[in-house]
Order: structure tokens, then C-alpha cells, then sequence
């Protein structure tokens, strides 16, 4: 019949494009348990203000959940503004380190009127970025002792030769240069500079108290937002944690160092940070999982009822005797609203809502790559709870096995934790340094011919030590992180994990690492390699995606192709 066959085409068509949505609404929908905000909801826009240490993994997160149909704001304008903010009503939102109650100056920082709780966002380390050279060279196996940093930014040591910082550093010590420290601090209210502030006041009290006195400041002086300037001290003031590092990162400003969130030299300049002295006698580095160690010994408030419900007390991170902990470790707060209030309605609930369960769960699984460490499992699953208490959020009754967060195990311990490697012999205090670069700078450092021989491969560490003796040594890492080839014979480092014992090596007593001949650890690097940041929008993994694109093309090659064809056989049939 004249008419048949379009119609039978038509039909054809919208059954196959049916089987398509179909299909891809299960195929794309099922692979997210537990991931996704609410179903095809609608989000009206939210703001917030404050902490530019969690920033980059704000601005991460914020951009994957735009597929979803949400604007989540945000301006890092320092985490004493965001709280000031949040206080005064002017955004849904606040982010900081510190919680409110803070007495800086005299002044306490007190809570707000309305209704609020505290929520963990992200965990990582503050670290000290640093712009050194030696010659032409550029220095990035830099390491300082807490009394070296204390001393760096209250004033008392004033040139990169100082005797203090060549006793941290003894393979650059005969060529540190006789060039200014410039210290480079916040001048903004900073929740980073309270977190260092802290962490000097309960370690150096009596070096942080004297530099308060010369600034005019009334000791003990305690945490403070707001880091004192002495006039005439050389130090410089700059706004935010991009502020801080942007300077620093400056190839002119050779001879400064900051402190900021880990994220900003890994992520955002690409420049190396000073391995830090810990309580066990090694130096570390801020990765995700020496933070991962370090924050098992935070004291969190587990009160539900008190005001400082979630909040940390750092003061066993600051001294654990792990070998692998990172001193300056912590995790940043969002400050939540709990009532309906004149500025915050059910409908911005429901996005902050769905924000926040996302970010716990699945944004949660890269965050590494951005220079962050991901929330253990105690602080997820007290975020979600969290989380309920927001008006007009949208429930969801997540199963805490599909969070996928890295640090997740199935008997509760933290697997970051369990699997962070031991520092090799050459971290350790009074050995002569690792050459392998650290921070966003991986380049090993080679100075006057005399490389230890650390392979270095886009952040892996094989630290297998070359000799010495008889001209430099190689500094080539294979990508597994194995250790350079010695020229004088030494042997090389295994792949990360395992060693290969030259003639006359014992093995490190704190480590269990194969030691060489020149005393500095055969192998076994930390594998912690930080690669170009990925998005994190979806957790399907790459080759599932990669089949549920083949699958797509198919369907659309069918609904293009299919009725067309029909259609030509059904008239041919007809004729």
C-alpha cells in the first residue's frame, strides 16, 4: 500500500531510538551506584567563599557536577573571609581549616547566629614550596628539620648557607649559595597560615613567641589567621595560597619559600617542597599516603551534640614516630547550614545536598592527582551524616562500599595507610639525601657532578644509590621507578618494592631496606607518582567506557542507517 513503508520506517526508527535511550539510560545509570547526585533533578545555584588550601579540589569538583545541571560558586577570597561570609548571611556556604572560636590579636572569632555544622571536605598536607638554586641548577631534594622552618619564618635564619639548614642537607651542603631566605607569607586571613601558626605555637612555642614580640604581638601568641609582619624582616606578604606560590614559582624570585597546600606545587607551579623532618628521624614529603599515616593519629571530636562536632586536634600528628608521617597533615572543613534561614532556602539545600554526596563519594577517588589525600572512612561516613542535616536535601542512603574511596578497605583500616611505603635509608636524618626531586619538580638534583644515583620517573622513586667515588652517576629512573646505574659499579635499584643487594649491603633496621655500599637505600621507592591531573566526572572506568562508546556508536549507526535501508527494501518490495 502507497504510504506503507515511510510509516513502517517511521515506526522502525522510534522503536531503535527507544532501545537507545533505553539502553543507555541502563547502561550509564547502572554504572554509578551510589555516585551520582538525584535522578534528572533541578538545582538552583549556590555560593560559598573561603579557603583557597582546598580550592584546586573545590574547583575540581565544582566542574564535574555541571554535567548534572548544577552551578556550585565559589570564590577562594581566605578561609577568614569565607567564615565571615558564611556568619554574615552573604553565602550558602563557607570553607575553612579552622573552626570558628579562633582568638586572633585579642579579637575571638566567634560563631554565627545561625544554624551550622562542620563537615570534613578533603585531607592533605601543608607544605613549603620553595624557588632554589645552586648555580644554574635548580635544587629539589631540599630537607629541613620543624626547628629549620621555625626558624626560617620568625627570622632567625637568614641565608640558604646557614649551618643549620647544610646540617638537613649534607650532599648540598659544601654549594649551598650565601643568598637571602625570603620568606613569603599570607597577608590575607588564611586558614593555612593558622594551620602553620598552630603548628609552630604547639612545636616551637618559644621561638614563635619571640617573633610575636618583635611584631608587636601579645604572647604567648598562639594559632593565628593573620601571620605578623616585623617591619624591616625581609619577609613578604601575598594574597591567597596562588598569591603565595605564584610568587614563589617566579623565575626571578630565586632564594624565596612559602607554605602552602601541597596541591600548589604539584598541581598549579610544577616546584619542588622541602621534605620535612618527622619524629621518627626521616624526612617526608606531603603524598597522599603520608598524610594518609600521619592522620591516623588525629584526635577528632566524635561528640555529635558539641559545636565542634568533626573538628581535629593535630597535636599526636604533629609527633608521630611512624616513619612515614607527614608532620603538617590535616583536612579542611565546609561550614554547612542546618535551618532554613531569610537567605538560604530549600531549593539551595537540595544542590549543597547533592554537592556534598558527591564529593564525599566519588570525588573523592582522584583527588591524589591533585596534590590532595582522600577523607578515610570514619570522616566519609560522619560527612554523610553530615550531610542530612541540610534542608531540603534530597536524601540519598548510600552504601558506603560504593563510595570507592582509595583509602576504603574491607576490615575499616585505611588502605592508603596500610600500603604507604617506608622511606628509603637516604631520607634519613644525617644520611646524604635522596637526589629524587620532589613536589611538581621530579628532575633528581645534580649538584657538581655528584648525583646519588635516585631514578625518577614522573614521580616514582627508586632510590637506588650509585657510588660515588670515581665520577657522578647516572640519574635515569626506568618507569617503574628503578634507581640509576651507578658508573662506579655500585648496583641498581630494583622496581619500587624490591632490592637488589650489591657486594657489602646490610639492610636499614627501621626500614627493612637493602642499604649499598655508600650507606644510602638499594631500592624500594614510594611509587606515589602524580600525573597529569584527571577529570573525575564519571567512575566508569576506561575500558568500560570505551565499550559503552563502541555500543553507542552501533545504536546511532542503526537509527541512521537502519530506517533509510528499510525503507529502499519495503519499496522495492511493494514495486
Amino acid at each position: 500500500m502507497p504510504g506503507s513503508p515511510p510509516a513502517t520506517s517511521a515506526r522502525f526508527r522510534l522503536r531503535v531510538v527507544t532501545a537507545f535511550t533505553l539502553l543507555a539510560a541502563l547502561l550509564f545509570g547502572a554504572a554509578l551506584p551510589g555516585a551520582e547526585p538525584a535522578h534528572a533533578a533541578t538545582y538552583v545555584p549556590i555560593s560559598g567563599a573561603g579557603s583557597t588550601w582546598s580550592q584546586n579540589a573545590l574547583d575540581q569538583w565544582r566542574a564535574n557536577v555541571k554535567q548534572y545541571g548544577m552551578t556550585v560558586n565559589y570564590n577562594g577570597t581566605g578561609s577568614s573571609d569565607g567564615r565571615n561570609q558564611f556568619r554574615n548571611g552573604t553565602v550558602d556556604y563557607g570553607v575553612s581549616e579552622i573552626p570558628y572560636g579562633i582568638k586572633d590579636s585579642g579579637v575571638v572569632d566567634s560563631p554565627p547566629s545561625r544554624k551550622y555544622a562542620y563537615m570534613p571536605i578533603v585531607a592533605g598536607g601543608t607544605s613549603f614550596m620553595y624557588n632554589l638554586k645552586i648555580g644554574n641548577k635548580r635544587v629539589t631534594n631540599l630537607r629541613l628539620s620543624g626547628e629549620v622552618i621555625a626558624k626560617i619564618f620568625t627570622g632567625q635564619i637568614k641565608t640558604w648557607n646557614d649551618p643549620a639548614i647544610k646540617a638537613d642537607n649534607p650532599a648540598l651542603a659544601s654549594a649551598l649559595p650565601a643568598r637571602r631566605v625570603v620568606p613569603v607569607v599570607r597577608s590575607d586571613g588564611s586558614g593555612t597560615t593558622a594551620q602553620f601558626t598552630t603548628w609552630m605555637s604547639k612545636q616551637h612555642s618559644s621561638l614563635w613567641d619571640a617573633y610575636c614580640r618583635r611584631a608587636g604581638r601579645d604572647t604567648p601568641c598562639g594559632a593565628t589567621s593573620n601571620y605578623p609582619l616585623v617591619p624591616g624582616s625581609g619577609f613578604v606578604g601575598q594574597s591567597g595560597s596562588n598569591g603565595v606560590s605564584g610568587y614563589v614559582a617566579q623565575g626571578g624570585n630565586v632564594g624565596t619559600i612559602t607554605y602552602v597546600e601541597y596541591s600548589y606545587a604539584v598541581y598549579t607551579t610544577g616546584f619542588p617542597v622541602a621534605k620535612v623532618l618527622n619524629s621518627a628521624g626521616y624526612y617526608t614529603e606531603p603524598t597522599a599516603k603520608n598524610v594518609a599515616v600521619a592522620l591516623t593519629k588525629a584526635r577528632i571530636n566524635e561528640n555529635s551534640s558539641s559545636p565542634g562536632y568533626l573538628t581535629q586536634i593535630l597535636d599526636d600528628v604533629y609527633n608521630d614516630r611512624d616513619a612515614r608521617a607527614y608532620p603538617l597533615s590535616s583536612y579542611s572543613y565546609m561550614v554547612i547550614p542546618t535551618a532554613l534561614e531569610s537567605n538560604f532556602n530549600a531549593q539551595k539545600g537540595k544542590t549543597l545536598g547533592a554537592f556534598a554526596y558527591y564529593f564525599l563519594c566519588q570525588g573523592q577517588q582522584h583527588v591524589d592527582n591533585l596534590g590532595y589525600s582522600p577523607l578515610p572512612i570514619n570522616l566519609v561516613q560522619a560527612g554523610l551524616k553530615q550531610v542530612r542535616r541540610i534542608p531540603g536535601v534530597d536524601v540519598e542512603k548510600i552504601n558506603i562500599k560504593d563510595c570507592r574511596n582509595p583509602t576504603f578497605s574491607s576490615d575499616g583500616s585505611n588502605t592508603l595507610a596500610k600500603t604507604a611505603p617506608y622511606p628509603p635509608a637516604c631520607d634519613k636524618k644525617g644520611a646524604a639525601q635522596c637526589s629524587t626531586g620532589t613536589g611538581g619538580a621530579k628532575t633528581p638534583t645534580n649538584v657538581n657532578g655528584n648525583n646519588n644515583g635516585s631514578g625518577s620517573s614522573g614521580g616514582s622513586s627508586g632510590s637506588a644509590q650509585g657510588a660515588t667515588g670515581g665520577g657522578s652517576t647516572g640519574s635515569g629512573g626506568s618507569a617503574s621507578g628503578a634507581g640509576g646505574k651507578a658508573t662506579g659499579g655500585a648496583a641498581a635499584g630494583t622496581a619500587s618494592g624490591g632490592a637488589s643487594a650489591g657486594p657489602g649491603a646490610t639492610i636499614d633496621p627501621d626500614t627493612g631496606q637493602v642499604i649499598g655500599d655508600n650507606g644510602a637505600a638499594a631500592g624500594g621507592g614510594s611509587g606515589d607518582a602524580f600525573a597529569v591531573p584527571v577529570t573525575t566526572a564519571t567512575s566508569i572506568g576506561g575500558g568500560m567506557r570505551t565499550a559503552l562508546m563502541v555500543v553507542a556508536g552501533v545504536l546511532l549507526v542503526v537509527v541512521t542507517v537502519g530506517p533509510p535501508l528499510l525503507n529502499r527494501r519495503l519499496k522495492r518490495s511493494t514495486s
